[in-house]
């Protein structure tokens, strides 16, 4: 299935390389535009702001690492079973559900469910790999 020359694959790709992002923005959410010396975002110094973030944004903080470093993989995976010519449907259903583990991933990260969140990660490995030989 392709939408605009891309396929839903290619597409899942786009999305997940989004993901750091959205952790990024709700690590700083509320934040923004608030003063530093209030605890607002500082966006001179930003990593040793978020270095400094406990509970919730901290933990959105390491879900956007996490995000960053699950990238690698999934990018390869969906290139090279586009090129050895993967049968698309599966592929891009696949990649799909990559894609809706990891924002459960990011949501069970935040919420500090660690069990499930540690599930969720095995799962999209599991579904990545699956990926590599679909």
């Amino acid at each position: 299935m392709k939408f605009a020359g891309l396929t839903l694959a290619y597409w899942a790709v786009l999305a997940t390389a989004l993901l750091p992002f959205l952790c990024g923005y709700l690590a700083k959410w509320g934040r923004l535009g608030k003063p530093r010396r209030e605890g607002g975002y500082d966006n001179h110094n930003p990593r040793a702001w978020l270095a400094r973030q406990t509970d919730w944004r901290a933990r959105a903080n390491a879900a956007q690492a996490n995000s960053f470093e699950a990238l690698p993989l999934f990018i390869g995976a969906v290139i090279i079973a586009h090129q050895l010519g993967a049968p698309q449907v599966r592929l891009d259903l696949l990649a799909f559900v990559f894609v809706v583990l990891r924002l459960i991933y990011i949501m069970m990260y935040v919420a500090d469910l660690a069990l499930a969140r540690s599930m969720t990660w095995a799962l999209a490995l599991l579904v990545n790999i699956a990926i590599l030989f679909v």
